[in-house]
């Protein structure tokens, strides 16, 4: 955890997601990384749960920074799903 000069957490993670997922009725086998940020009292939650936990997770994606063509997801909620 770092935090923001205004004194807010901060917390960086790499989610990992994998599923099943049915296309034109063919199963697919979805997997995926993406970077994510959460921030305030999000942050301070993320921080104290166990890494490769299973969660939901809600939130929006936005520019890495206003120059930036890559993607980080922000997130706003978590659900433990275990």
């Amino acid at each position: 955890m770092r935090y923001s000069p205004a004194g807010i957490p901060i917390v960086s993670a790499k989610l990992i997601h994998e599923s099943e997922q049915v296309e034109a009725g063919i199963s697919r086998r979805v997997e995926f990384e993406m970077a994510a940020l959460a921030a305030g009292q999000i942050a301070q939650q993320l921080a104290q749960e166990k890494l490769g936990s299973a969660f939901r997770f809600t939130g929006f994606l936005a520019r890495k920074n206003r120059n930036s063509r890559s993607l980080i997801f922000h997130l706003t909620a978590l659900q433990n799903i275990e």
